[in-house]
């Protein structure tokens, strides 16, 4: 099974290059899952329900995001409304959404897709190693293919996880840095690791945003309203082959279209 994940996705500038290189990149690589974090798709912060299904109709398979799922309040009922666009799994109980969802790829098989939030320089949440455990718990053992999207500002929390869940899970990818690391590896229990896959949208920026702000706001101080940048537009993301009758991965590859 081959499994596309699509980094954390920016603006308009990040959406349109999904819309314009998804289908290629899945005929090219014949995937049969396709997995792509949301939560900075709407003008750079939070998701809307429309911009979801643009992403659903385009050929994504399951949403992912973290932190920022919550800055588009349309978004809360169309979270328990869709059982494929997730918030991390290590929220406490009671919040809109879920953070598993299992679904059934273009190959007719399983796979299931976990998000997590870390905690370190985050904003609190629960603990996501229990949280994970929890959810892995719960998953039918037929099961075999499971890829976590592991959001977290801190690489060692990241890292960390990977080490947990070697051998538990086929991949754990992090996200919300924005920055891709060169780390892809294949962990000594089949676990598929890479810290950040890095963003999809303007990167002659910071991260997304219009550099001038970001550089303003570290002279100053001040509190700067940040807008979204539009200009060197790439997709970042990660490529992993999975075996799907061990749930163990046999490659993983950075993707990188501009």
């Amino acid at each position: 099974m081959k499994i596309l994940f699509i980094g954390d996705t920016v603006a308009r500038p990040g959406r349109t290059i999904v819309h314009d290189c998804l289908k290629h990149l899945q005929q090219e690589y014949e995937v049969d899952l396709t997995i792509l974090n949301c939560e900075n798709a709407a003008a750079g912060f939070g998701v809307t329900p429309t911009i979801a299904d643009e992403f659903f109709d385009w050929g994504v398979d399951v949403l992912t995001s973290g932190n920022h799922i919550w800055d588009k309040k349309e978004i809360f009922p169309y979270l328990d409304k869709n059982s494929r666009i997730l918030r991390p799994a290590n929220y406490p109980p009671g919040n809109p959404g879920r953070g598993c969802a299992v679904v059934r790829t273009r190959s007719g098989e399983q796979a299931a897709v976990l998000n997590l939030q870390g905690r370190v320089f985050m904003p609190t949440t629960d603990d996501p190693f229990r949280a994970a455990d929890a959810e892995l718990e719960k998953l039918s053992k037929d099961v075999k293919v499971i890829f976590v999207d592991m959001h977290g500002e801190a690489t060692s929390e990241k890292l960390a996880m990977g080490w947990y869940l070697d051998g538990r899970v086929s991949a754990v990818i992090g996200t919300h840095t924005h920055i891709p690391t060169a780390d892809e590896s294949i962990l000594p229990g089949g676990t598929a690791y890479q810290t950040d896959a890095g963003m999809t949208g303007p990167f002659m920026s910071v991260i997304g945003v219009m550099k001038e702000e970001v550089i303003y706001r570290f002279l100053t101080q001040i509190p700067v309203k940040f807008e979204s940048a539009s200009q060197d537009v790439r997709l970042n993301g990660t490529l992993i082959d999975v075996d799907s009758q061990s749930g163990k991965a046999l490659r993983i590859e950075r993707v990188h279209r501009r």
